[in-house]
């Protein structure tokens, strides 16, 4: 028997609906990367996502598989090579996570905060 998820039952909103599919705390992440860097594998993902494990990675791309957003693409070599990348579904959130990015961006600045990424980029971490 498949295992039933949050959107099994009819949501009571779109909204539900909308956020049910990307509910988890690195599917957006992961969306957002695809989307700005194309088809990539599971350790470059990794590094965008610091402190989720591999295993909740792996279930979250699954997760994703499943739902539609992204493909994973298994290539026939040795070592193995896999890559993730996003479905037109996984493109069509694409505006929608690019505009989140920019609100975020805003959030920070307001408050005089920023990311690991950018205190990076300033060579300060």
């Amino acid at each position: 028997m498949p295992k039933r998820r949050n959107y099994d039952a009819a949501p009571a909103c779109t909204m539900e609906a909308a956020l049910n599919l990307i509910n988890g705390r690195w599917k957006g992440v992961i969306l957002f990367h695809l989307l700005k860097d194309g088809a990539t594998r599971f350790n470059a993902l990794q590094r965008h996502c610091p402190g989720c494990t591999p295993r909740l990675l792996t279930k979250q791309l699954r997760e994703l598989e499943e739902d539609g957003f992204i493909t994973r693409t298994v290539y026939p070599v040795v070592p193995p090579k896999v890559e993730y990348a996003l479905t037109e579904e996984g493109c069509s959130i694409g505006p929608i996570l690019l505009t989140l990015c920019e609100w975020g961006r805003g959030w920070l600045n307001r408050r005089g905060m920023k990311t690991l990424a950018d205190n990076l980029e300033q060579g300060k971490a």
